[in-house]
């Protein structure tokens, strides 16, 4: 995975500061560039958001800052950029907001007693809000414009009208409850949970899971909740659900212990392995392995459907995604100081032909550091490299080049390393040989498991347009 490649965002709503924080913390590998929180009380709203992970900031100061007896109701969120300004992280950090007075303190931002306030997940065409008043907005972010949205039109005409990329959770102060809505596509993902008696919602069911709380049940797409201040909830179905999966989340965003949509993240990732093994079975190759992490139990399944040794390779000393940087100088950093061979192996690599898998190739960045360490490090005699996703940013059928509009920050204009190359070509620019499963290799892999490719969202690797005007 590209390190200049980023996904969206994670979000959360809990009735606890402390669970708040902490479930958020457990959707961490959604977004680390910055850190947002709302509290919710009788008639009031303030917001804190400061740059970077979730532990930048001490919990136990936010209790300081967020008396439990004021409030009822947190949103939290972690973000990275998929629209607004790289230059300008903390001010276009979520929670958006309307009102309310702003204290930027440098590396944190306070705003009190705001009118109402967002946290959102996705990313949405500006065809979609154009009828939004721009001179009101402070920054060039679709969830600030969707906000206003809302408060001119309300929750039912914006399920109505904007047919997505969202799952997003709105608070009003002239409102006892949170509103959540995800769009009919269902694109982004999001759950209901129980935690101490009290539902909240969260962008993955590993937050639930992490944090002593019970999954209860997927986001109706084209639905919207209504999370009430003494943990109640309610909700209704405002328009027909036209399911656009994001695969992507699946092959590459989710935590691999998520389930989504009903679907085991780590089921999808063994039977994407299982599709390449049927696909690719290279007879010289030793060892396979993978570039951690999420490749772990499609490459394990790969090297048992083929009969290879598995061997853990690589190692990182953080748990960090290294797209996620904010600069180039930082992504770079992230993987010449992040990503490293595992010295007790490297004798067992030694001479060896190596297979290493991937969740995806997008601009090569990490792969060409992978190279450098097994041809220059470990001194093997070959090493390929494997992808369980298909070319990502070619041009569809439709003449169209591809990339990602719905809440993945590679826009169809980016630098993709399969655009315009042949595989023999992009193999000779990795300098050793390259290879992707297919188009249907990976929709069988997903029809194995009950996702039909209609209700997939495909468009990055060629498929078609997701949302219906």
């Amino acid at each position: 995975m590209s390190e200049e490649i980023s996904h969206n965002c994670g979000l959360c709503v809990a009735h606890t500061l402390h669970d708040a924080y902490s479930m958020i913390k457990s959707l961490q590998h959604r977004g680390r560039e910055a850190t947002g929180i709302a509290a919710i009380g009788d008639n009031k709203i303030d917001v804190i958001k400061w740059k970077g992970p979730v532990d930048r900031f001490d919990l136990v100061d936010l209790h300081k800052m967020f008396l439990s007896p004021d409030y009822h109701t947190y949103m939290t969120h972690v973000r990275y950029a998929t629209r607004g300004r790289k230059d300008m992280i903390l001010e276009d950090a979520h929670p958006h907001t309307i009102g309310g007075r702003i204290e930027n303190r440098g590396n944190h931002i306070v705003i009190s007693n705001c009118e109402m306030t967002i946290v959102h997940n996705g990313q949405v065409d500006n065809r979609y809000l154009k009828n939004i008043d721009k001179s009101l907005l402070r920054t060039g972010c679709d969830s600030e414009a969707l906000l206003y949205f809302f408060r001119k039109k309300g929750e039912h005409e914006l399920l109505r009208s904007i047919p997505g990329a969202y799952t997003l959770a709105i608070a009003d102060k002239r409102r006892r409850e949170v509103v959540v809505l995800r769009d009919r596509t269902g694109i982004k993902p999001g759950v209901l949970g129980l935690k101490d008696g009290k539902y909240n919602i969260a962008s993955e069911d590993i937050a639930f899971r992490e944090n002593g709380g019970e999954y209860i049940e997927d986001l109706e797409p084209g639905g919207v909740y209504y999370l009430s201040s003494n943990g109640h909830f309610k909700k209704e179905r405002i328009v027909d659900e036209e399911l656009a999966y994001c695969f992507f989340e699946w092959n590459y965003l989710a935590h691999y212990e998520s389930i989504l949509n009903g679907i085991s993240v780590r089921r999808i990732r063994e039977s994407l392995g299982e599709m390449l093994a049927q696909e690719l079975n290279l007879d010289d190759v030793d060892v396979v392995t993978y570039l951690p992490r999420s490749p772990e139990v499609a490459a394990r399944r790969y090297a048992e459907q083929t009969k290879k040794i598995f061997k853990p390779v690589f190692y990182k000393m953080r748990g960090e995604r290294s797209f996620q940087g904010s600069t180039v100088d930082d992504r770079k950093n992230s993987i010449e100081q992040n990503l490293h061979l595992i010295t007790r192996n490297m004798p067992v690599i030694k001479g060896k032909v190596l297979l290493s898998i991937d969740d995806s190739m997008v601009r090569g960045n990490n792969s060409r550091r992978e190279r450098k360490l097994l041809y220059e490090n470990a001194k093997v005699k070959k090493a390929y490299h494997a992808n369980y996703t298909p070319p990502i940013g070619g041009v569809g059928s439709d003449g169209v080049p591809r990339g990602c509009m719905f809440g993945v920050d590679m826009p169809p204009n980016d630098n993709f390393i399969a655009r315009g190359r042949t595989l023999e070509e992009i193999s000779n620019e990795m300098e050793m040989p390259v290879f992707y499963l297919s188009m249907n290799g990976m929709l069988r892999a997903y029809k194995k498991l009950g996702i039909s490719k209609e209700n997939l969202c495909t468009y990055c690797i060629g498929g078609e347009y997701p949302f219906k005007d």
